[in-house]
């Protein structure tokens, strides 16, 4: 008895949703992009170290981000990676009315390329926010604002601190403000500054990040 052996082959498959739009609807992939493209400037990646995490060619990102592609599935799957996000989140289907919650387990973490400071976002990625909450940890004379480490935000930005222990100095426009737990301080996030912990105490900070806000 002769058996026959059947191929069944798949045509590359595509996201075919994000949120309520087919990727095949005009606009759709360039929706996609630009969520895509915010998300990662929001991590302050830039296509080479993006590419590098999610293991997409910097080529393939560039591509999709402005929308001139729609990823696979795989290829979304791996930005989502890269991301720090599952690819339901970087889709936004798991996005249900007008609350979304962040647990604790599911704050995205900061690339830590300074040592002695690390950082998590508290607010989720979601497209259009123009604040971000993040929450700050200093080690005994560590500074923020390093090559490569926030904070570096764009014109018109507006930065609220609070102190939640330890102290902290914070520079900003060649001036400085020494700060101890509870206090407050808002700037304008756009000039040159920094904080430091003088301290022998870590020291934790929240930082509200308000973007392109008009200067009054």
């Amino acid at each position: 008895m002769r058996r026959r052996l059947y191929v069944i082959a798949y045509a590359p498959m595509t996201i075919v949703d994000v949120g309520d739009v087919s990727v095949n609807a005009p606009g759709a992939a360039a929706l996609l992009g630009s969520r895509i493209r915010s998300l990662r400037e929001a991590m302050d990646l830039s296509l080479r170290e993006m590419s590098v995490r999610s293991g997409v060619s910097a080529p393939m990102l560039s591509q999709v981000e402005r929308g001139e592609t729609s990823p696979t599935l795989q290829v979304a799957t791996r930005i989502a990676h890269g991301l720090e996000l599952r690819l339901s989140q970087l889709l936004r289907l798991d996005e249900q009315g007008a609350v979304t919650v962040v647990r604790r387990s599911e704050r995205r973490q900061g690339p830590g390329r300074v040592p002695g400071h690390s950082y998590e976002i508290l607010t989720p990625p979601l497209p259009g926010q123009r604040a971000e909450l993040s929450r700050h940890t200093l080690a005994p004379g560590a500074v923020t604002g390093g090559p490569g480490d926030p904070p570096m935000h764009e014109p018109g930005s507006r930065e609220t601190a609070l102190v939640e222990s330890g102290t902290v100095v914070l520079l900003c426009d060649g001036a400085s403000r020494a700060l101890s737990a509870g206090d407050c301080v808002t700037f304008d996030a756009d000039l040159p500054h920094h904080f430091e912990n003088p301290g022998p105490d870590q020291a934790i900070l929240l930082a509200v990040v308000s973007a392109g806000l008009r200067r009054s």
